[in-house]
């Protein structure tokens, strides 16, 4: 599609950000001498000086830039925009604070409330802004992009939907070409089908078509190539969409080698600077985690030792990103001959999912119903997330022989890394089946952000402490 938000656009909006955040730090200072709330203060210890001004536009310049505050696909939703610029914010106050901390600590606390509440406010505010400016200015009218697909099927109304979504940006979807004469004088997405292919050239002058967006299945090779040499003499765009999306394990890419499009097909879901991030987050929180809880992992691994005879770590074989297989490592909570007896505890429900978990399982130690009951048995999984098999959150890393009984769609939860913790620990653990958290699984993938990350891992503390679902 034509890009409503081009590079200007987005060069706007990051200058904007960065004036309002600096407008916000001086309004904050001004609110801190003026409202009656706290110490009372003079002028000069509210004002800040301008190395924490040009501190500020670095901090959040390159925070703005890690959380993709500018990708496209969020500018155009408001709510997936004003999620990643809050938790750029929440971040970028972090890092400011801890800097302020290492040179200038004589920045009030309620100057620093007064300026994350400003700074959020002014850059939403300006979001919205642009969007209803957008509107009553007639965007549509001077920016209109007219759309005409040709394939009335599956995949020409998904694109039709997503015409529909961004419809403020200018974008018009006029109708489909579709050979199919039972989809012919019909409505699909809110557009009618306007007639066959050979309509093409006609419909694409009379109705003053910006863009054609070709959406036909694979077989219709032959008409397309025709359709496409055919629109060559017209001053239109013609955009191609792939009729791989049955064939993808989450979602389809697209990558220019050398001028060659390649398509793939089972490209990591989480990409660019999120991977970079939740990487980064990864080894922070597992590093301070081992270094902190060192004396606590000790003592259960002498209590593992002294309950019951085996070793003190147990290693399985499990699926990671990709269906790639490898060794996750956990607390032994069972007898040393747990997995030859696995088959006197399998069951499966009504529908034929499977059930390999239960609380009453007797190969269970009793120090193993402790360290599950209190998730001590997964801590070892940190340096699994510091040899970058797995991830703090994510989906739970399943066993081969699950997955092998899984159906096609299951397998779309391998497109990113696994967890220690996710979507569906925190909303049933093991009383969830394995059909029902896949599902939670995907959700976790499809809505997936630094922010949502910090929120699974700051509800999962309530889990554990509740201890609800784990055996």
């Amino acid at each position: 599609m034509r890009r409503y938000y081009q590079s200007n656009y987005v060069l706007f909006l990051a200058a904007a950000d960065l004036i309002l955040t600096c407008i916000s730090l001086f309004l904050a200072s001004q609110a801190r001498l003026i409202l009656p709330y706290g110490v009372l203060l003079t002028e000069k210890m509210v004002m800040l000086p301008l190395l924490v001004y040009a501190a500020a536009v670095i901090i959040w310049g390159i925070n703005f830039v890690l959380f993709s505050v500018y990708d496209r696909r969020r500018l155009l939703r408001f709510l997936d925009e004003a999620q990643m610029v809050t938790a750029a914010v929440a971040m970028s106050n972090l890092v400011l604070a801890g800097l302020l901390y290492l040179t200038y600590r004589d920045v009030p606390r309620l100057l620093f409330v007064y300026f994350v509440v400003l700074d959020v406010f002014f850059l939403l505010m300006l979001r919205i802004t642009l969007r209803v400016g957008f509107r009553l200015a007639g965007a549509r009218r001077m920016q209109e992009v007219r759309v005409l697909i040709v394939g009335a099927g599956k995949v020409g109304c998904q694109v039709a939907q997503e015409i529909q979504a961004q419809s403020w940006t200018g974008l018009t979807l006029i109708g489909y070409l579709d050979d199919d004469p039972a989809k012919q004088v019909s409505m699909r997405e809110g557009a009618p089908v306007l007639g066959p292919l050979t309509a093409a050239n006609r419909l694409v002058q009379s109705q003053r078509i910006d863009e054609v967006i070709l959406a036909l299945p694979l077989r219709a090779h032959g008409p397309l190539e025709d359709l496409v040499l055919a629109l060559q003499t017209l001053p239109v765009r013609v955009r191609v969409v792939p009729d791989f999306f049955d064939l993808a394990i989450f979602r389809a890419t697209i990558e220019d080698f050398g001028g060659i499009p390649l398509i793939g097909l089972r490209d990591p879901a989480i990409d660019g600077y999120n991977r970079t991030i939740k990487r980064f987050f990864d080894l922070l929180i597992a590093t301070l985690g081992l270094l902190v809880i060192w004396p606590f992992m000790l003592l259960v691994a002498v209590a593992v030792k002294l309950d019951s005879p085996g070793p003190v770590f147990f290693k399985q074989s499990r699926v990671g990103e990709n269906a790639r297989l490898f060794t996750m490592i956990k607390f032994r909570s069972m007898v040393v001959d747990a997995e030859k007896r696995q088959a006197e505890v399998l069951k499966t429900t009504d529908a034929g999912a499977v059930l390999h978990k239960t609380a009453d399982d007797p190969r269970i130690t009793r120090v193993g119903h402790f360290i599950r009951r209190t998730s001590l048995d997964e801590l070892p999984q940190l340096f699994n997330v510091l040899k970058g098999d797995m991830s703090l959150v994510g989906p739970r890393p399943e066993l081969p022989f699950l997955v092998e009984r899984y159906e096609r769609w299951q397998r779309q939860r391998f497109a990113v890394p696994p967890g220690m913790t996710g979507w569906w620990q925190i909303n049933g653990r093991s009383d969830k089946l394995m059909h029902l958290h896949t599902e939670d699984d995907l959700y976790y993938i499809r809505n997936y952000s630094p922010l949502l990350d910090l929120q699974i891992l700051w509800r999962t503390i309530g889990v554990i402490l509740r201890g609800h679902g784990a055996y």
